[in-house]
């Protein structure tokens, strides 16, 4: 299955809030956002620097958005970009929207991402959004 990854210029945070917080103003605005709600915790991945500091965050992220949108009946896409990353022992959060999926991997790792990718992905296009 050929896929087309594309990294986003970036850097986000995964933050942890409270459960059922509000969507915070900080995190409003364009680009790569998203919150997620469960019972124990109220998740925000947007980019870091509006961040107050003393949010629990992780930052330093990026992420390969895979171009879509993606048919629900495609199996294998994620399996096809998680796999050789761990196999090279590089840690990813995914976040997965309605149309397509996104996988964040630390900057520092961006690189080697990038080549392990290029290289044992089949059929995965990389390119920067600029």
């Amino acid at each position: 299955m050929a896929v087309t990854l594309r990294l986003l210029p970036d850097r986000l945070a995964i933050c942890r809030l409270e459960p059922d917080s509000p969507v915070p103003d900080w995190c409003l605005g364009g680009g790569f956002r998203t919150v997620s709600w469960t019972a124990e915790e109220t998740s925000v991945v947007c980019p870091e620097s509006g961040v107050p500091a003393e949010v629990r965050a992780e930052r330093g992220w990026r992420a390969f958005m895979v171009e879509g949108p993606l048919d629900f009946s495609q199996t294998g896409v994620l399996a096809e970009i998680a796999e050789p990353l761990a196999r090279a022992d590089i840690s990813i959060f995914v976040v997965s929207t309605f149309d397509t999926d996104f996988v964040l991997v630390r900057e520092a790792s961006v690189d080697e991402a990038q080549r392990v990718l290029a290289r044992e992905a089949t059929g995965a296009a990389l390119r920067d959004s600029h």
